[in-house]
């Protein structure tokens, strides 16, 4: 059973393209982020909005094709197709983006992507391993933040970076207990629902308003668990979801399994509880705390990326799942070759069952796709009709 409240989550949509057209217009400053290791906090801080912006959908595609290679990333493409097409509202009314060194791809589409609107890039670390990591994050979290000082003549204050600390650890904290509700068996939100609660959050113009919001879920969902009412029946197979990011447009995998009477209850990757799993210590010094947390996240791009396997392992035992269906987007040559190290991992120590789906954003491979879906559930004892 579907909670209501879900309702409500999912006109966030049109909410919130009003909200930041509003708040633009009003003279508030937006700041347009891609990337889980980029940290709102500063923008918070700067008295700006942090929003996510849009790249999960296949229509603005073509678009990027006329200037960007076919063979790339559809993540990629469709975050630069919808810059140069102003199709997401977002992009449009950020006044500053922030960027980061996380892939060749997106490096060099953000060679491009700068010369529509004012960018900063972030260095990132090649590996979180050391203290000389560490350093160079934290020298990274500094010249953000000089930046944004010059851009929008304010001063961020370490005052003003504890207050937004506190407030971005209440969200993730919120947002936590809502995936945590999936523990249970049987889960009472579909990982659709979950990644829709999730991916919407990232679009929030009023963090306050949006932690109300997922705390008003979390109290309708825990009130249907109370009555009995589930997503899923307590024999459908427990599906833990790895791999590259998803949102809304891009979700046909997780769709096409859970059409076929599985269970998506946990999502491991950075659209889900990636960017959850750690807070940012209150009680450090702030830039430093934030290069801690943010350098934390369990990213293929990371050489030696243990941190991932780790959490993998311990959302497998939490979330009491049957199965790991591991999602590349094509030509994600990180998270494709880490797929084998992964598969190894989850096989031989977990003793779960693995596949690897590799694919992109069109709906070319339906079929195919619901096809192989279909037989790995058959392994687990799942009888798909229809």
């Amino acid at each position: 059973m579907r909670p209501a409240m879900m309702e409500e989550v999912e006109a966030l949509r049109g909410v919130n393209s009003v909200k930041i057209k509003e708040a633009s217009e009003a003279g508030k400053k937006v700041v347009g982020m891609y990337c889980v290791f980029s940290p709102q906090e500063i923008a918070l801080a700067a008295d700006a909005i942090s929003v996510t912006l849009c790249g999960t959908k296949q229509e603005p595609i073509e678009d990027a094709e006329k200037e960007l290679p076919r063979n790339l990333c559809p993540l990629i493409k469709s975050s630069y197709g919808f810059a140069i097409t102003d199709k997401c509202p977002y992009f449009y009314f950020s006044d500053v983006l922030l960027a980061e060194t996380t892939c060749d791809g997106k490096k060099k589409m953000y060679e491009l992507m700068g010369k529509i609107k004012p960018m900063h890039i972030m260095n990132l670390p090649q590996t979180a391993e050391g203290e000389e990591s560490l350093a160079l994050w934290k020298n990274e979290m500094v010249r953000f933040k000089d930046f944004l000082e010059k851009q929008f003549n304010v001063e961020i204050t370490e005052e003003k970076l504890k207050d937004a600390i506190k407030l971005m650890n209440r969200e993730r904290q919120a947002m936590k207990r809502l995936h945590q509700l999936n523990a249970h068996k049987p889960a009472p939100l579909s990982g659709m629902d979950m990644m829709l609660a999730q991916w919407l959050k990232g679009f929030n113009v009023d963090k306050e308003a949006g932690i109300e919001l997922i705390e008003r879920l979390i109290h309708d969902v825990e009130d249907q668990m109370s009555k009995g009412q589930y997503a899923f029946s307590e024999g459908a197979p427990r599906i833990l979801l790895t791999g590259c990011p998803i949102g809304s447009g891009s979700e046909k995998v997780l769709k096409l399994i859970e059409e076929a009477g599985a269970s998506v209850v946990a999502l491991e990757n950075c659209t889900g509880y990636k960017g959850l799993d750690t807070m940012v210590d209150e009680h450090k010094e702030p830039m430093l705390a934030l290069a801690e947390k943010y350098l934390s996240t369990p990213c293929s791009c990371m050489n030696n990326n243990n941190g991932r396997l780790d959490l993998i392992k311990r959302m497998a035992a939490e979330y009491q799942v049957d199965a790991v269906v591991d999602l590349t987007w094509q030509a994600c040559h990180t998270y494709n070759i880490e797929s084998f190290t992964v598969k190894k991992y989850v096989k031989e120590e977990l003793g779960l069952a693995f596949t690897q789906i590799e694919t992109d954003y069109s709906d070319s491979d339906v079929g195919q796709l619901k096809v192989r879906i279909e037989a790995f559930l058959e392994t687990l004892g799942v009888t798909v009709t229809g």
